[in-house]
């Protein structure tokens, strides 16, 4: 008996703590039964206590008690005719209800649940219902490249990618876009799996399962296309893809980044390809960019696009568009659709560079970093909203999964606020929502000078007093949070050292300087160091992402791979000690002169003005243009941003710190106050990446200084005294010209310091 009673008060128990009872319908499809399946592996359907109906909105009411029934009637009544991927949740009596519009509906209102019930206390609830969402945008992907060239993907197996495309799902994606295995990269990684038509063949077969598009990506890289031996060697190569692949939705061919095909030769041979595309796939939609294209590539473009193409769906717009979406969307015809093809995994020399990007943070965290956006992100979408129909998101890797999922909740609800996501984020992956706002504190510590920014440390200490994950996106947001307390204790040393061997210097004492120069880091630097490598390892380990490349075979230090930059001199110690060298190999009164133009460095002489144009703080005569807010991809304003150098090859800061614009747009420096009766000298330093173009610098936009000139050197210094009418009225404007009408990126007017000083 006392055996019988225990069963029984073990069962009770059992049955107390029994997770949701999940109610399917009888006629479900294939589609609705895999995410059935999918909804009963999440730790979340645990938490749910009472009836969950996870069913195509026609299904509902079948599966309901008749008090439920009479409620969920009342309310769906008011909601509009079935929209394509829309879902309803609505609760009632312990019953919660999970109503997709169509399967994918299905599979996005399965998702909003996984991302909004509660964790810990109140564990389950859910809040806000019942409510409605139409997916804003229609099209709401990611690219994918299973290529050296990115910072993880080419390390995930196919169990890998498929938990990621469910994270995705969850926070609203419905396709995935994906590299061709030849591209402007290596055929091979070193750190594959699998080889990557394999791999791409299951991915594909994956997106089927879970009802998502499987978009191609398709750059046409042979050298010349006019040439039919070429060109027949493109097309059978394309038609053998496309046939071996189980699943395409959609083709893009971009028309450059990469490439190089005009548009008269690309038109042809996509019109061409579309045809071998749909004999395989025959639904499968077909869009094009004209990125790289000139000005007269982009007049043929536009010409082509108001004939009547009907094997081409619409235009996809990304980095390298000298016309901008707006323009894009304004100049083709409306029967096309326009998707946008949004760098968000870039911080500099990219289509969205963020603003003010500390010189420090850009020399070590780099172009390709962990980089959550909650707020900026959320701008450029709203920004450019109005103008896509969809978007694809360009990625290279995990370094920029906030991103991704700000991306997609946008798209599928765009009422959404960056703080929302953030804490949605937070909530799904690491299962507290507070987590949201070290994503909001990591984006603040790029705000400003590196050294006052006082989010640094606060953001740090937050993500310390939350629990502890063992999960590869805890280990990341550790990972840069730790890094930026590391750049900014640096930044505040290397500064002191520098300026205490200037005051050595300035005591003729070069011993000490040459001490101040070489005092090693504390040991709080170097315990960040430590664990910022060891976090390193645990993310190569979890989820392949490759921060080193001596240690993770990155394929560049650019490429994500900033654990190599954690030691690189964020002063001017080498090129300093160099000049000491120089200096103390001198006999009296050189030694004497050249020590005192030193120390003078770059203060201009009495009345005279001095600007170094990448620092934001010490650059008062450049007019910066439009703001981020109004122009976040900077077509019409000032870029400040870093050459491909650092201060250990013997450059100064302010010789790899420069300011440039793009395309048309001057670049513009503009004095008041100037003394009438005096003629002035310019001195100016061009620095910058290494390739450069010729630059046309012009006075008061009347009076030619110099006319197509390239750098010479890098850095290359140029002085000129000045006509004496460009300053006669106390006024003048310097702007420095591109070559008209250039395509690619728009960059290389790039200019580091300028004096102007009275003769």
């Amino acid at each position: 008996m006392a055996r019988l009673l225990c069963l029984c008060l073990w069962l009770c128990l059992c049955l107390s703590a029994q997770a949701a009872n999940l109610i399917t319908a009888p006629d479900a499809s294939p589609q609705a039964q895999t995410t059935a399946a999918w909804f009963r592996e999440e730790p979340v359907l645990g938490a749910l206590k009472g009836q969950v109906v996870l069913a195509q909105r026609s299904q509902v009411a079948a599966l309901l008690t008749p008090r439920v029934r009479a409620a969920w009637q009342d309310w769906s009544q008011t909601l509009p005719a079935a929209r394509s991927e829309a879902y309803a949740l609505f609760s009632k009596d312990n019953w919660l209800i999970i109503a997709g519009d169509d399967d994918r509906g299905l599979m996005f209102g399965m998702g909003h649940v996984l991302r909004k019930a509660e964790r810990g206390r109140g564990r389950g609830r859910l809040r806000g219902l019942p409510l409605y969402v139409t997916p804003d945008k229609a099209i709401r992907a990611h690219q994918i490249g299973y290529r050296f060239k990115n910072n993880s993907y080419d390390a995930f197996t196919l169990a890998m990618f498929e938990r990621h495309l469910r994270d995705l799902i969850v926070f609203g994606t419905n396709g995935l876009q994906w590299i061709a295995p030849i591209s402007d990269d290596a055929a091979e990684s070193p750190l594959f799996p699998a080889p990557p038509l394999d791999t791409l063949i299951g991915v594909s077969r994956l997106a089927e399962r879970y009802g998502v598009d499987f978009h191609l990506y398709y750059p046409q890289m042979m050298a010349d296309y006019g040439d039919p031996a070429q060109r027949a060697t493109e097309l059978k190569r394309f038609e053998a893809l496309v046939r071996a692949t189980p699943h395409i939705n959609s083709l893009f061919i971009p028309g450059g980044d990469p490439g190089h095909t005009p548009p008269d030769i690309l038109f042809p041979l996509i019109r061409d390809e579309a045809a071998i595309l749909r004999r395989y796939h025959p639904k499968a939609t077909v869009w094009v960019s004209a990125q790289g294209f000139d000005k007269a590539q982009y007049e043929r473009f536009y010409a082509l696009m108001a004939e009547e193409n009907l094997w081409l769906t619409g235009v996809f717009v990304g980095p390298q568009s000298r016309d901008g979406l707006p323009v894009q969307r304004a100049r083709i015809p409306a029967r096309y659709k326009v998707l946008f093809y949004p760098d968000i995994a870039h911080t500099l020399h990219a289509q969205f560079p963020v603003p003010g990007f500390d010189a420090a943070l850009a020399l070590t965290e780099g172009r390709e970093p962990i980089n959550p956006q909650p707020q900026a992100q959320s701008h450029i979408y709203r920004h450019f909203a109005a103008d896509f129909d969809g978007f694809v998101t360009y990625s290279e890797g995990v370094t920029d999964d906030v991103n991704k999922m700000l991306w997609v909740g946008l798209g599928i609800d765009s009422a959404q606020t960056p703080r929302t996501m953030a804490a949605d984020y937070g909530r799904y992956f690491l299962g507290d929502a507070r987590f949201g706002a070290v994503l909001e504190g990591l984006e603040r510590n790029w705000r400003g000078p590196v050294r006052r920014n006082g989010d640094i440390p606060r953001t740090l200490a937050m993500l310390k007093t939350l629990p502890h994950r063992d999960n590869w996106r805890y280990d990341m947001l550790a990972y840069r949070a730790l890094y930026d307390a590391y750049v900014q204790r640096r930044v505040v040393a290397e500064t002191q050292r520098e300026e205490a061997a200037y005051k050595a210097l300035s005591e003729n004492n070069f011993q000490a300087a040459r001490s101040a120069l070489s005092t090693p880091d504390d040991a709080d630097t170097q315990a960040l160091r430590t664990e910022i490598h060891a976090l390193a390892g645990r993310l190569y380990t979890a989820i392949g992402l490759q921060l080193s490349v001596r240690l993770y075979g990155a394929s560049n230090w650019e490429r994500g791979a900033n654990l190599d930059r954690l030691e690189v001199s964020l002063n001017d110690r080498v090129w300093l000690t160099r000049q000491m060298d120089e200096i103390e190999a001198l006999p009296e009164p050189n030694r004497a002169d050249r020590l005192a133009a030193l120390l003078r460095r770059d203060a201009p002489p009495p009345g005279g003005f001095y600007d170094d144009l990448g620092d934001p703080q010490a650059s008062p005569h450049l007019v910066r243009g439009t703001d981020w807010a109004t122009d976040p991809q900077r077509m019409a304003g000032v870029i400040e941003s870093i050459a491909d150098r650092t201060p250990d090859d013997g450059w100064r800061l302010a010789w790899i710190t420069y300011a440039e614009a793009l395309y048309e747009t001057p670049l513009e420096l503009r004095y008041e106050g100037l003394d009438r009766s005096r003629t002035y000298r310019l001195k100016i330093v061009y620095a910058g990446e290494d390739y450069a173009l010729p630059l046309t610098l012009i006075a008061n936009d009347t009076t030619t200084l110099h006319a197509g000139r390239a750098r010479r050197s890098n850095p290359e210094t140029v002085e000129m005294d000045l006509p004496p009418e460009v300053t006669a009225t106390g006024r003048l404007s310097l702007k420095w010209f591109r070559p008209q009408g250039l395509g690619g990126s728009g960059r290389g007017r790039q200019v580091a310091q300028a004096w102007l000083y009275p003769r």
